[in-house]
């Protein structure tokens, strides 16, 4: 899909219905519960890795300063940087991998409420070409949301909208550049903001309470739910084309 048709969508977008939109969401939540279990799984196993990149370090400097009292002030300079270093690297990887699944699972979404047959491909964002394209949106998501925080709290709850939406606008148009991205997904953030942070913030609440309500351990099968709504949101401003449908399938092949 054209930017400019898409721009054209978003503009003219009918007034959504807060009822329709979660009843939609919880009908997709039955059919897609254990895929987005699944999803964050995935996102948990593939992040340990990221988390033994600042846990091994830290604990190899520590062991060197114990044993060695005199070599503590030289390490503390070496510690500070290899500390930022080594978080620089834990939340970039972590973002790279959260982004890749999430834009994948809004594609097995919509395969089951398309009813497409095609495999559910967890790893879609992942492979070429699209892995450098991951990369760099993971930059800019991570460059926005910084902004966001050094200029205090309330723009961090304005960004969090449209930041959620780049998960959707990437996995149904990742043809389009990354600046193209990111001014897509605040259009429809801009556009949709109030409705799509009130669903947002109710399905979270809900998601908790229930996964708790499952001695916490259901909160893993829950947390999926907070995805829905942006999904539905994106269907019924900007929706889907034939060929995109078509391409599902033969992905499949």
């Amino acid at each position: 899909m054209l930017l400019a048709e898409i721009q054209h969508k978003i503009q003219n977008a009918k007034q959504l219905d807060f009822g329709n939109i979660f009843n939609e969401s919880i009908a997709l939540f039955k059919k897609v519960w254990v895929q987005g279990l699944i999803t964050v799984l995935l996102s948990l196993g593939l992040s340990i890795p990221f988390i033994f990149v600042i846990t091994i370090p830290m604990s190899f400097l520590g062991a060197i300063g114990e044993n060695n009292p005199s070599m503590v002030d030289n390490l503390a300079l070496v510690m500070l940087l290899v500390v930022v270093l080594v978080c620089f690297v834990l939340v970039v990887g972590m973002t790279v991998v959260l982004l890749g699944l999430k834009a994948a699972f809004y594609r097995i979404i919509f395969q089951y409420d398309m009813n497409v047959s095609a495999k559910e491909d967890y790893f879609y964002f992942f492979k070429r070409p699209y892995l450098g394209k991951t990369i760099s949106l993971s930059f800019s998501y991570l460059g926005i949301t910084l902004l966001a925080t050094l200029l205090c709290y309330f723009p961090v709850i304005y960004v969090m909208v449209p930041m959620n939406f780049l998960f959707v606008i990437y996995a149904f148009n990742p043809e389009l550049s990354v600046s193209n991205l990111v001014k897509v997904s605040f259009a429809l953030g801009n556009k949709k903001w109030f409705i799509a942070f009130g669903l947002t913030l109710i399905a979270g609440i809900l998601a908790q309470m229930i996964g708790f309500l499952m001695c916490f351990v259901g909160i893993f099968a829950t947390a999926s739910f907070v995805s829905l709504p942006l999904y539905v949101i994106y269907k019924q401003v900007i929706g889907f084309d034939i060929p995109k449908i078509a391409k599902f399938e033969n992905e499949s092949l």
